[in-house]
């Protein structure tokens, strides 16, 4: 593809395009090629023999896995004792003999994926926890060694450089430090821009091969909670914002809905298909971007010839080894900047687990560290992690009171920020270990919040006497980004009982008049289980609301509602509370118009009020609830009931 006049040349010189065989002879390996590269075309199996006891191999990174290659040192003959093969994330490195996995040598791998799974499961395999990122300073002071580096590249471009395509990632840092370095020669593979290109004089020998480059397309998602997670992580991504997304599934599935969004960025240690209709779409045009305007930065990719095609010669794409783009320094440069994570499995404390899961170890640490650091201290940047709230059966809770045994902390709980299930959302940057217990209660699967609960008093997490009355799932879609009459935007959701320091916060902030007009009386405090009354509600026959300003990472609660429903008249008495700043700014309107809302939906018949007959605001404020409102004035109180 880099050069689409000699490929095909190659293709009629064979007459058929079949594979190449590596003879220095033949009419498809020499004819059109520059002399350096000519001169140094051997076979697969001459390959295989450069390989020595003891020696370290490295293989090439998922769709740029060199099978041939690893094929052809599988089957080798020669005695080859203590080889050791090292890779990241490969697909199809060790070769299957009657749809079973083998291989003779040893692995050292980053990253446990499809291909090393069973030779993990066989003895076979060491996982090394290490940020991919940080590989190449090890190659650098020789803590690891390459003896041999086997690798895939495209076909020469005009001036006999070839790429690494589809994988820079480490496999750049590799060759530089590999005493042998042996190349496939595709035709096949795409030329990004950017730092893919080696000369010539770095690869000691060439394999001709013709075969398409590894292709690979995400499942589609038809689960309902992984649709559901991929909607709520796509709500808190902004417009201009900047992404890094893994591999996951439910990462990749979230771009679907930010088909809404302008001038989104890439910055992202892999891309998939899935930027594909975004990028068509204008969506991603990386416009407002703060280094690396206008383009696409990324080490390597992982998709289907639709994907490949696109990368090719576009500009919009510029491909770099793996440790530019995670940097601190490059990273650091950029605003806006988002990480999504999939994990395993986390604690109430907030520790996460993305590597293994039920004692196996699956996946890896990959970029996550430095993506989901550097999104936390970039302007506006937000760390996510996001996981469904029990396993597939349904039957285990994916958020433990303890990570268990076989469950590491691949990421630490100080790192943690943003952790949504199908659920909602729980911040827990810089909150106590109480108030993360309890955020991350309530995104837990409903039929675990009491055992979780009772768990963490165990552990101490949470007060002897906490309680959660809400059995339900807290309902996220009712939460609402307004604009209010003085232009500020503020969002309106239910409360949560994590929300109960905040809202003595806003007690405490009331002027001696608000608080005897909410409470009917001068109160001085606002103790622990009175402001939970005001939050933890059941969200059936109670109901509460908050309005929140302020960024996401640190919102603060200006005001809120509450109405607790009389079974016997099924009507609901309400109750308000606004910051005095906030006051005449609408905020009160629109919590009524939110409970008014919820509550015609649960059956609900009206509402009552026990106002002060000087409280003129709130009285024209009731007159606004309903078509039938009633006010009965007794001395200097009044209730005012309103029908819907």
């Amino acid at each position: 593809m880099c050069d689409v006049r000699i490929a095909l040349y190659m293709l009629k010189a064979t007459g058929t395009g079949g594979r190449g065989t590596g003879d220095k002879d033949s009419a498809m390996n020499t004819m059109g090629l520059p002399a350096a590269i000519q001169e140094k075309l051997i076979t697969a199996e001459q390959a295989a023999s450069f390989v020595k006891p003891g020696d370290h191999v490295f293989v090439g990174t998922a769709c740029a896995t060199p099978r041939v290659l690893t094929k052809a040192l599988e089957e080798s003959v020669k005695p080859l004792s203590d080889v050791v093969m090292f890779h990241f994330l490969t697909d199809g490195a060790i070769p299957r003999k009657d749809g079973i996995q083998e291989t003779r040598f040893h692995h050292r791998s980053f990253f446990v994926g499809t291909d090393e799974r069973a030779a993990m499961r066989q003895g076979k395999l060491d996982y090394v926890p290490i940020s991919i990122a940080q590989v190449p300073s090890l190659l650098e002071n020789g803590r690891i060694r390459i003896d041999v580096a086997l690798i895939q590249v495209s076909f020469p471009e005009e001036h006999g450089f070839v790429s690494l395509g589809v994988s820079v990632d480490i496999t750049k840092a590799v060759v530089r430090k590999a005493k042998t370095v042996i190349a496939e020669l595709n035709p096949h593979m795409p030329c990004p821009n950017g730092e893919a290109f080696l000369g010539p004089g770095t690869i000691d020998h060439f394999v001709p091969v013709d075969t398409p480059v590894i292709e690979y397309v995400h499942p589609p998602v038809v689960d309902a909670v992984a649709e559901q997670i991929a909607h709520y992580v796509a709500r808190i991504i902004d417009d201009g914002s900047t992404l890094q997304i893994g591999l996951g599934r439910i990462p990749n599935h979230m771009l679907k809905f930010l088909t809404n969004r302008r001038d989104l960025g890439i910055h992202s240690d892999v891309i998939t298909d899935s930027i594909i209709d975004l990028v068509e779409r204008g969506v991603i045009t990386g416009k407002a971007k703060s280094i690396h305007h206008d383009q696409i930065v990324t080490s390597y990719c992982v998709g289907t010839r639709r994907l490949y095609d696109l990368i090719h010669r576009n500009p919009l794409f510029a491909f770099f080894p793996l440790e530019y783009v995670c940097h601190p320094s490059v990273l650091a440069g950029n605003t806006r900047l988002v990480s999504v994570t999939q994990a395993f499995a986390a604690d109430l404390t907030g520790q996460i687990c993305a590597d293994q899961f039920e004692g196996e170890f699956y996946g890896g640490v990959s970029t996550q560290p430095d993506f989901l650091r550097a999104a936390a201290v970039s302007p506006h940047g937000k760390p996510i992690i996001c996981l469904p709230s029990t396993t597939e059966d349904g039957k285990t809770s994916r958020i433990r009171p303890l990570l268990q045994s076989g469950e590491g902390a691949t990421v630490c709980r100080s790192d943690v920020h943003y952790v949504i299930t199908e659920y909602g959302m729980a911040y827990l940057f810089g909150k106590s270990i109480k108030e993360r217990a309890l955020a991350m209660i309530e995104i837990a699967h409903p039929s675990f919040r009491s055992w979780l609960l009772d768990e963490a008093k165990k552990l101490g997490y949470v007060r002897p006497d906490q309680g959660l009355k809400s059995r339900v799932a807290y309902p996220v879609r009712e939460e609402r980004e307004i604009t209010l009459k003085n232009g500020r935007r503020v969002t309106i959701r239910p409360s949560r009982a994590s929300d109960v320091k905040q809202l003595q916060d806003v007690f405490y902030r009331l002027s001696e008049e608000d608080v005897y007009t909410r409470f009917f009386r001068q109160l001085e405090s606002l103790s622990v289980s009175e402001a939970e009354h005001l939050c933890n509600v059941d969200y059936e026959t109670e109901m509460a609301f908050v309005a929140l300003a302020g960024e996401r990472e640190d919102e603060q609660i200006i005001a809120g509602s509450c109405y607790f429903l009389n079974p016997t008249t099924n009507i609901a008495e309400v109750a308000y509370m606004v910051l005095p700043e906030w006051q005449s700014s609408g905020v009160g309107g629109a919590l009524q118009e939110r409970m008014t809302e919820y509550a015609k939906k649960k059956g609900c018949s009206g509402f009552v009020a026990e106002i002060l007959s000087s409280n003129s605001k709130m009285i024209a404020l009731a007159r606004k609830a309903g078509e039938q409102v009633d006010i009965r004035r007794d001395g200097g109180t009044c209730e005012v009931t309103v029908l819907f």
